[in-house]
């Protein structure tokens, strides 16, 4: 099952493992924080778009009974994304697909949802260093950002939900570009790494052809003062939580998890 130079990691979730490699980009905190984001349906098809190694839809199996695509444009993660959804036993919910979004076209009914976690920085020319697996999932390589909305846009029905994150520093070309091509934002989620810094990440879902009428979530907070893990995070690591809670305290008080270990996430 495992190739040269790779590694079968735990999702820290439901008995899931992944297969990954040093070489390649691995998942880290955006694609967990997103398959607990999204809105997904109970059943149904649901798309996901530059899904990598397949972390994205085999945590969404634990929030949904749906059949996922997941998309990936490059060979090597494809195959990988293939073998754990194999090594999961998964194959049945989960289809990996080898192909360019930009050339994407649904086989069958339009999605009811879509994810999607694409490469965050434009390409420069120069302006990166890692090798050609690292620099796609980063960069605007083999799609732009406009190519990654206009994907989701032809391939969700009336009413389906398209969710992805990226850089705060991206929101307002994303919201342009979603209603350009009629995804009409509803719901954003800022992430700050520490309650006094700036946020690095952003949540957003729009519908399609929906109503104009967004709302603007409390923003998840990753590390306490101490530098562990807030509890809400500590509940979507380990699975205590299938979504990203709204944080809404029971007695002025948000669940507590407890930690089975400690650890740092990658950041793009």
């Amino acid at each position: 099952m495992l190739q040269a130079g790779e590694r079968l990691d735990d999702l820290l979730t439901h008995n899931l493992r992944i297969i990954q490699s040093p070489e390649v980009f691995s998942f880290s905190l955006d694609a967990v924080l997103l398959a607990r984001f999204a809105g997904v349906p109970p059943r149904g098809r649901i798309l996901d778009l530059c899904t990598g190694n397949g972390v994205i839809p085999m945590l969404l199996t634990t929030r949904t009974e749906s059949s996922i695509d997941g998309v990936e444009i490059q060979p090597r993660l494809a195959d990988m994304a293939r073998r754990s959804v194999e090594l999961n036993g998964l194959t049945d919910k989960i289809n990996i697909i080898e192909g360019d979004l930009r050339e994407w076209k649904t086989d069958g009914d339009l999605y009811d949802a879509i994810t999607v976690n694409p490469p965050y920085l434009p390409l420069q020319s120069g302006d990166y260093k890692e090798n050609h697996h690292q620099a796609m999932a980063r960069h605007e390589i083999g799609c732009k950002l406009e190519d990654v909305v206009a994907a989701c846009a032809k391939s969700v029905r009336i009413g389906g939900r398209v969710s992805m994150v990226h850089r705060p520093s991206r929101l307002v070309d994303i919201i342009d570009l979603m209603r350009r091509y009629r995804l009409e934002p509803k719901r954003i989620r800022f992430v700050h790494p520490r309650k006094e810094a700036e946020a690095n990440m952003v949540l957003i879902e729009g519908t399609r052809d929906g109503k104009p009428e967004v709302r603007l979530l409390p923003p998840v907070i990753v590390y306490e003062d101490n530098g562990e893990y807030t509890p809400e995070l500590l509940a979507v690591f380990y699975g205590e939580a299938s979504e990203l809670p709204d944080f809404k305290r029971q007695n002025g008080r948000a669940p507590v998890a407890k930690a089975k270990s400690d650890g740092e996430e990658a950041g793009k």
